[in-house]
């Protein structure tokens, strides 16, 4: 922590350079610069200059496989991007935490109160409350920050900006509080906890887990509280591509109801089994018993089931062909869970829906212009937001033309992966 007069100076003259190359990519160092003095601005302004002041920074992430397979214990593909969330922070010792996120009203949580509170409910007060509550529980001394944070992490976009948050959040905690002692991993079961039981969202792991431990990693979420965690090495673009995510313009709003629905038709599959989740239950066993499934959980439900355990087979398929090196096939297992989600979790298009038809255009649109070349997929939760396209780096100009042509100026984000998950800078 420093004088943020001395962070600005530090920053202003390319003191963190070196950083902002490893977390933006291809970003010019002097709008990183300008960004960060930008939050170091905002702090001032808010709270006043500060003698200790702390820099953070937690990653939005992309699912590269496994969709909607980490809420029944499956294994998921993931990588952070270099889209953030970014704070100054400054220990305050008043028993409050006051964060104030640009272009939003303040956030005021008392630590006295540590329980959940009803009218917090899908509010970032209650993220916030969770979090603390919970490094509380774990004897760390929080006594209270001020925060200004600002984000590029797109919402809406299925690139996790609520998990963003709650790691920042996270980190923030960890470092003013607990001397960097709680894990990556610890870090994103908190945030998790926090959007189950605080903000009300029934949420997996996996969103949290990405952007906390940063890079390419493989997850395997079988043993409940203990997740296996593989870090894979890999360029995308040393092979001639561009990760892209497409944002169709589709609206979350009204969908909770959508994305509940799929962790409760699972959730009537594992009931006819007496189990918690699909982990649990072998497929030999699960197509054994399918007539009685269908008539206890429906053909959506069974279909959705079969969808989980085809893409926990693809996410070993697909790490092994980075292991390797192959990108041939890892695009072709991308195409393959994109055909997946679309046809047996079907999570493209809202149920029912012949207006809000946004994402499965875009993803007809993308696999024109690609020619036969790269892949495309649903990206996330799916319904709304966004897509996620595999581009040839000779054809990058042309897809990008013909994506925005149809869904307007800006909607196809060129992204690069970033190595570092949350962190403090200083």
């Amino acid at each position: 922590m420093q004088e943020t007069k001395l962070l600005r100076e530090r920053i202003a003259g390319g003191g963190f350079d070196p950083e902002f190359s490893a977390l933006y990519g291809g970003t010019s160092a002097a709008s990183c610069r300008e960004r960060w003095l930008s939050v170091l601005a905002g702090y001032e302004k808010a709270f006043g200059p500060a003698d200790r002041t702390a820099l953070f920074s937690a990653p939005g992430r992309s699912e590269l496989g496994g969709n909607h397979t980490d809420h029944q214990r499956g294994k998921v593909l993931a990588a952070s991007i270099h889209l953030d969330v970014i704070a100054a922070a400054v220990p305050n010792e008043s028993g409050m935490i006051r964060i104030l996120s640009e272009g939003f009203p303040a956030d005021v949580v008392d630590l006295s109160e540590t329980a959940p509170r009803p009218e917090e409910v899908g509010k970032s007060s209650a993220l916030i409350r969770g979090i603390a509550a919970k490094f509380l529980s774990l004897g760390y001394p929080v006594t209270g920050f001020d925060a200004y944070t600002t984000s590029n992490v797109l919402k809406g976009s299925g690139l996790s900006s609520s998990a963003a948050f709650e790691v920042l959040v996270g980190t923030i905690l960890n470092g003013l509080f607990a001397g960097n002692a709680v894990s990556p991993v610890e870090i994103a079961q908190i945030g998790q906890y926090a959007e189950n039981v605080y903000f009300g969202k029934p949420c997996g792991l996996e969103d949290q887990m990405a952007s906390s431990v940063g890079g390419i990693i493989a997850i395997d979420f079988e043993r409940e509280g203990a997740p296996r965690i593989e870090q894979i090495s890999f360029d995308l673009a040393s092979c001639g591509y561009v990760l892209c995510i497409i944002d169709s313009g589709a609206d979350h709003a009204d969908l909770t109801d959508e994305y509940a629905a799929i962790t409760r038709e699972l959730a009537q599959v594992c009931g006819c089994f007496g189990r918690q989740a699909l982990r649990e239950i072998p497929e030999e066993e699960f197509f054994a018993a399918l007539p009685s499934v269908r008539a206890a959980a429906g053909d959506r439900a069974v279909l959705r089931a079969i969808h989980v355990y085809e893409d926990n087979r693809r996410v070993e398929e697909m790490t092994a062909a980075l292991r390797a090196g192959d990108l041939p096939r890892y695009l072709r297992l991308v195409g393959e869970s994109g055909i997946s989600s679309w046809t047996q979790l079907q999570n493209v298009s809202p149920t029912g829906s012949t207006v809000h038809q946004e994402v499965a255009l875009a993803l007809s649109l993308a696999r024109r212009l690609l020619g036969g070349q790269g892949a495309c997929r649903v990206h996330g939760g799916g319904f709304a937001g966004t897509l996620q396209a595999y581009v040839p780096a000779k054809q990058l100009d042309a897809f990008v033309s013909g994506i925005e042509a149809v869904f307007g100026p800006g909607s196809c984000h060129i992204m690069s992966i970033r190595p570092r998950g949350g962190i403090q800078l200083a």
